[in-house]
């Protein structure tokens, strides 16, 4: 009886402590593989622009920020978490400016608050691809050196080998 006890007890410390962590979000790869998917999700990303940003769609004809990254990246059959935060938060490890690379999702910090609040598809040559509720009010392509300069947090790699 006192063992089965002790047993309980660890399991809920375990558990107690697991939940305190902060987790990453799990990403969803179905059919294509990233390597096939990288260039279609540039062309994809592309294929958008001009259209209208829409707070809270996903595509396909407006986009709020997350909901293209989400929209571009479901057609090629990756799932993503649906907000920028989350997208933020799934796993793998942070990328810096400089290290960036065509097709990796890049999130920023546009009230300066602290926490991740926009999300983007870098397009290489220090531009990127995003819905935009800024001046242009839609799919756009924006520069990392300028406005977002100091906005930018990090990049999320989902193919280390593009």
């Amino acid at each position: 009886m006192r063992n089965s006890f002790c047993v309980l007890i660890l399991i809920t410390v375990i558990w107690s402590l697991s939940a305190c962590q902060k987790k990453t979000v799990p990403l969803v790869i179905q059919g294509n593989s990233l390597n096939t998917a990288s260039k279609s999700i540039l062309e994809i990303a592309r294929g958008h622009l001009g259209k209208p940003y829409v707070y809270g769609k996903t595509g396909p004809d407006s986009f709020d920020c997350s909901g293209f990254v989400y929209g571009v990246h479901q057609q090629v059959g990756i799932i993503l978490p649906r907000t920028s935060y989350n997208q933020s938060r799934i796993q793998g490890a942070k990328v810096s400016r400089k290290d960036l690379q065509k097709g990796d999702l890049v999130f920023f910090d546009t009230s300066l608050k602290g926490k991740v609040n926009h999300s983007g598809i870098y397009l290489g040559d220090g531009n990127f691809i995003h819905a935009s509720s800024g001046k242009a009010y839609s799919v756009t392509i924006s520069s990392l050196n300028a406005w977002y300069k100091d906005k930018f947090k990090w990049g999320k790699r989902l193919n280390a080998n593009k």
